[in-house]
């Protein structure tokens, strides 16, 4: 990557499409930053693969980002972020990258979580990311008080990749994934899946106007901001000119042609990572 400071850039990693539903905040809330971003298209859904087997997608990701030059990566995958991102950083960041960071999705929509006289809090996620027990955990050490319900959702980030965002089927599938929250009387609905806010609309109406269903999208980007200001070490610049390079496990014209209609701005095509053999 010739044409960026090496190790001016932030990465944002997600096991396919639904990542890009945060770089697409990033960029409105941070713009002037030079971003990698990278879809393990080719591995999903990480949801109902074993944490040993998370971890190692996870780890080959971070890798391949950081020898592209990134400082900074924000897993931007509730799963990847609930079953990997401590080992990621307790182990492999002292032995390989002690001065850079790995950052997850999970901390910051906890710590939303109970921000708005929040009493009892649902969580949608993967199964992988509701068996973790990660939000719970994250949710309780900030608000001890407050009640969580969480249900898994398998279905749905194939469903969304597979493009059936508007397929009655779809719709079937989650009325039924959101009627043991929706019996709880919740006061807010935490996404806990990049995919999900795709079918933002459907969950919200589904949901009715008493839950507050926060995008996640927003959370994740107001919180890498406030955490850049605190973390000047890192070296994160802003430019004039940023760069944004895409990357795809899978088929880099499938991924493209999302990305452009996800994103809603012409970008730069998608590459193939060359990532070593897991």
């Amino acid at each position: 990557m010739s044409d960026i400071k090496a190790r001016n850039l932030i990465g944002v990693f997600d096991s396919g499409l639904g990542g890009l539903t945060v770089f697409k905040n990033l960029l409105q809330e941070l713009p002037d930053y030079n971003y990698v971003y990278l879809g393990d298209n080719a591995h999903l859904p990480y949801g109902n693969k074993s944490p040993e087997t998370i971890y190692r997608y996870s780890r080959e990701a971070v890798k391949f980002l950081f020898a592209e030059g990134c400082n900074l990566i924000l897993i931007a995958c509730n799963t990847a972020s609930a079953q990997a991102l401590r080992r990621l950083q307790q182990e492999y960041l002292p032995a390989h990258y002690p001065q850079r960071r790995i950052l997850g999705v999970i901390r910051p929509l906890a710590e939303a979580a109970g921000k708005n006289q929040t009493h009892r809090v649902g969580v949608i996620g993967t199964k992988a990311t509701i068996n973790s027990g990660a939000y719970v955990s994250e949710i309780k050490k900030l608000w001890p008080k407050l009640e969580v319900f969480q249900q898994s959702a398998p279905l749905l980030v194939p469903l969304i990749e597979e493009g059936w965002l508007k397929k009655p089927e779809s719709k079937m599938i989650l009325k039924k994934y959101l009627r043991p929250l929706k019996n709880k009387n919740l006061d807010l609905l935490i996404l806990g899946c990049t995919h999900y806010p795709l079918l933002y609309k459907d969950i919200k109406r589904l949901m009715g106007r008493r839950c507050f269903v926060p995008d996640p999208g927003q959370i994740v980007a107001e919180s890498l901001k406030d955490y850049l200001k605190r973390h000047p070490e890192l070296e994160l610049e802003t430019v004039a000119e940023p760069k944004r390079r895409y990357y795809t496990t899978d088929n880099p014209e499938f991924f493209s042609a999302w990305a452009k209609k996800l994103l809603g701005r012409e970008m730069r095509a998608a590459e193939k990572a060359q990532i070593a053999s897991r």
